[in-house]
């Protein structure tokens, strides 16, 4: 089958598992379950004759605003209005940023057994939302933050701390800038992050110059290195992993490079 006849064949799957008359339509002589074609095309206003090719496989590929609106007549839920553009465009519809910053008591588990690895859970907009133990000794002390202030941005521009701990500031700074500016844009935040660049343009300088270079990096893996205030020289190789189920989220975990190097933050942690 062509994703399109597989695609006809989802939407009236998930036509025929609703109940018509919790949505308003009346019930009697229905010959099969679910509603009718002309009543999801209703919900979602658009033509019936060509919702029914669509089914068949032969309308052609929808635009992305109607498939939205099919999806909302049919109420799809996140995933499965994900695989209907998957299989009418090959890709995912556009990110709609939420900017939850709550995470679960599991994902805080996973975090805490991650120890004496240092790991962070990030938003799409670099605000740190959860961390374990290892991350509170070695990277920063989060629990003593206001909520506001756990921005990864606002620490490497406003907080001499995690300045004084970078080996190269400009070229770690740039990097972050890069790759902040490439996850914003893949989570359709930009509206949501205006009034941080704005604050950190003006506080800034150096932000607001490297702001204006409109450099982009991939930030998925490579080796961080840090002066730390007790350990002293320390190295970690990193990897950001999607949190899935979450698009808004992504988890960042430290590896100490050497198993005497793990166990130095064991005994600080200790």
């Amino acid at each position: 089958m062509s994703e399109q006849d597989l695609l006809g064949a989802y939407l009236k799957d998930r036509r025929t598992k609703l109940d018509a008359t919790a949505l308003g339509f009346s019930a009697p002589r229905r010959r099969t379950p679910g509603l009718r074609r002309e009543e999801v095309a209703q919900r979602a206003n658009i033509s019936p004759a060509w919702y029914t090719w669509l089914e068949q496989g032969r309308g052609g590929a929808p635009s992305a605003d109607v498939l939205d609106r099919i999806a909302g007549a049919l109420m799809l839920t996140k995933v499965e209005r994900e695989h209907v553009f998957l299989l009418a465009f090959g890709h995912p519809p556009e990110v709609d940023y939420q900017g939850d910053e709550d995470i679960t008591p599991r994902l805080q588990r996973i975090l805490d057994a991650l120890n004496p690895c240092p790991a962070v859970i990030r938003t799409a907009t670099w605000d740190i939302v959860g961390w374990n133990r290892a991350a509170t000794v070695m990277l920063t002390d989060y629990n003593a933050l206001e909520r506001s202030q756990r921005n990864v941005l606002r620490l490497m521009f406003l907080d001499t701390r995690s300045r004084e701990m970078q080996y190269d500031w400009e070229s770690v700074a740039r990097f972050v800038v890069g790759a902040f500016r490439i996850d914003v844009a893949r989570a359709g935040a930009a509206s949501a992050v205006s009034k941080l660049v704005d604050e950190l343009c003006n506080l800034s300088p150096e932000f607001a110059a490297m702001w204006r270079d409109n450099d982009v990096q991939a930030h998925r893996e490579g080796t961080k290195h840090i002066r730390h205030p007790v350990l002293g020289p320390f190295s970690f190789e990193y990897s950001a992993f999607a949190v899935d189920g979450r698009q808004d989220l992504s988890m960042v975990v430290y590896n100490p490079a050497t198993p005497e190097d793990a166990e130095k933050i064991r005994s600080l942690i200790a």
